[in-house]
């Protein structure tokens, strides 16, 4: 039992090693099953921390003896916190996906500092996933276990948003401790309704709820009563906010955060968002957004791996019309997120898509289809608008070898590695993006559409098996996809280094082969410089410090 314990905690400590520095950090989109082109319930999760090293984790499903303790690590140290007793039989778990297609994603909202309890609090958002994940079969079982195990255990947490999600329904569930001392949590669980979209970037959405529809929310007996015992909350219960009373929104908590999901929203919801646009940028005293909305037309997964690659393109926030682009037009900023200059404070955009992000999820559940088939993950292992997606099953028992945890760490590069390689050839893009990303982006999109039209013959063969020969069968196929990606992502990388060595561009001819003397060498090379805009920057400041004599 005691190897049993310290195999299971390898595991954990390998969750825990990519989930730390959550603050500011991830991004969930959801779409219910009406809302979606083919009847998905569909979540996506970018898993942004910078310096995590974050493969895809596979945890098969296991029986344990009676006895068995199940080991917890911090996830920000890997510190051993403690054990509690292991179930009879755990489920397995691909991603953030297990068995019986029931997926869990997450952002981190904080709140009020004073609610985290690190005393008594044995349970992080990282371990409350997991262990549910290998305990529950549904979306309404996971939110009795998650909220079990914290009320029995204590949540160490800051204030978290889950999306918890299976073949038919899908929730949003808020939860923060009760301080330093106080085991368990306040909490309230809203089901999105299956004709919408919602999402959450790191700020609680929940405002008011319905607390007489037991159908579609559930809530801790007290999370009314311990807002007043708190004085957070001193109006009547209908009027109760979740998100004001445990999370009240600043200028960040709405334009770091906030504006994520209102980017979403203004490019697929029905109702018009500008009357949220101020809001969306800061504004306290604006139109708050509610927590779903209907969009105005059903969206694909294609669609959702889309916007997790937004820099909110066509919006007044938008990153590519100031200095802060740089000369190549980048879409990204540098972190930390605010400055400072003579004294005063300012600040960049944030963004769905991000450089920090260590891998990025696109979870479909499918009803009609049996669990093994109707499970599927697109995983990205460095930030969506650099990488293509690759598809993974929930019955998988290994991950793909460039997706693995033995593949490479933090610290070691390998050109094996989905991370590493990723993000070498994402760090060459970004300093000069315009140049160069529309070399990635036409891989990325001929792969991705490539993967997207072999997904029904794939599942229609494997629907014609027996579930052992189809998860064979739906593995491999994961794995091969993954591999082919790799092998075009080290190739895209040497391109790069060879075509645009030195900032200038070798010339390619109508069949793109690369122009030669007729002695074999590289005809003379293109020289584009600046762009236009970056030049007259460059005047503007200089005047006619570098203007050339007539």
């Amino acid at each position: 039992m005691r190897n049993l314990s310290i195999a299971l905690g390898t595991l954990f400590i390998a969750f825990h090693c990519a989930l730390y520095n959550p603050a500011l950090a991830c991004t969930n989109l959801i779409v219910g099953k009406k809302a979606s082109t083919d009847g998905s319930v569909i979540i996506s999760y970018s898993q942004d921390s910078y310096g995590s090293y974050e493969p895809l984790r596979v945890i098969p499903a296991a029986d344990h003896p009676a006895g068995t303790m199940h080991p917890l690590y911090h996830y920000e140290t890997s510190n051993y916190l403690g054990e509690i007793p292991e179930v009879p039989h755990t489920y397995g778990i691909v991603g953030l996906m297990n068995e019986y297609q029931l997926t869990i994603h997450e952002t981190t909202f904080g709140g009020r500092p004073e609610l985290t309890d690190t005393i008594s609090g044995l349970l992080d958002y990282g371990s409350l996933m997991v262990l549910t994940l290998q305990r529950a079969k549904t979306a309404r079982e996971a939110i009795q276990v998650m909220t079990d195990l914290t009320e029995k255990y204590g949540y160490e947490s800051e204030g978290e948003s889950f999306s918890i999600a299976d073949p038919n329904e899908v929730w949003v569930l808020e939860m923060i401790g009760k301080g330093p001392g106080r085991k368990g949590a306040v909490w309230v669980a809203v089901r999105i309704p299956d004709d919408c979209i919602s999402g959450h970037a790191n700020q609680s959405r929940i405002h008011q709820f319905p607390l007489k529809d037991k159908k579609n929310c559930l809530y801790a007996k007290d999370v009314i009563s311990f807002a007043r015992e708190k004085g957070y909350f001193s109006g009547k219960d209908a009027d109760f906010s979740f998100a004001n009373a445990y999370a009240p929104a600043d200028f960040g908590a709405l334009r770091y955060c906030e504006a994520r999901i209102w980017s979403f929203y203004n490019r697929h919801a029905a109702e018009d968002m500008a009357p949220y646009l101020s809001y969306a940028m800061g504004d306290t005293k604006g139109k708050v957004m509610p927590l779903y909305m209907k969009p105005k037309a059903p969206l694909s997964a294609q669609d959702v791996k889309n916007m997790m690659r937004d820099h909110y393109e066509g919006t007044p926030m938008s990153l590519t019309e100031d200095i802060g682009m740089g000369a190549w037009e980048m879409p990204y900023r540098p972190t930390p997120l605010s400055f400072e200059v003579d004294g005063k404070k300012y600040f960049n955009e944030r963004p769905i898509s991000t450089q920090q992000s260590a891998c990025v999820y696109v979870s479909q559940m499918r009803s009609w289809l049996p669990d093994h088939i109707g499970g599927l993950t697109w995983f990205a292992n460095d930030e969506a608008n650099m990488v293509a997606f690759t598809p993974v099953y929930c019955h998988m028992t290994q991950a793909p070898e460039c997706y693995d945890k033995s593949t490479a760490d933090a610290f070691h590069f390998s050109t094996r590695s989905a991370y590493w390689v990723e993000n070498w050839v994402s760090n060459m893009v970004y300093l000069r993006y315009n140049v160069l990303f529309p070399e990635l982006q036409k891989v990325r999109d001929r792969l991705e559409a490539d993967y997207n039209s072999l997904q029904a013959d794939i599942e229609n063969k494997a629907a014609a098996m027996s579930q052992a020969d189809a998860v064979k069968f739906l593995s491999a196929y994961s794995h091969r996809i993954a591999g082919g990606m790799m092998d075009e992502w080290n190739q895209l990388a040497q391109l790069i280094i060879v075509k645009y060595n030195d900032m200038a561009v070798k010339r390619v001819d109508e069949n793109g082969q690369y122009e030669k003397t007729p002695g074999g060498d590289p005809r003379p090379v293109l020289r584009p410089g600046y762009p236009e805009n970056f030049r007259r920057q460059i005047v503007r400041q200089t005047g006619k410090r570098y203007e050339m004599p007539e």
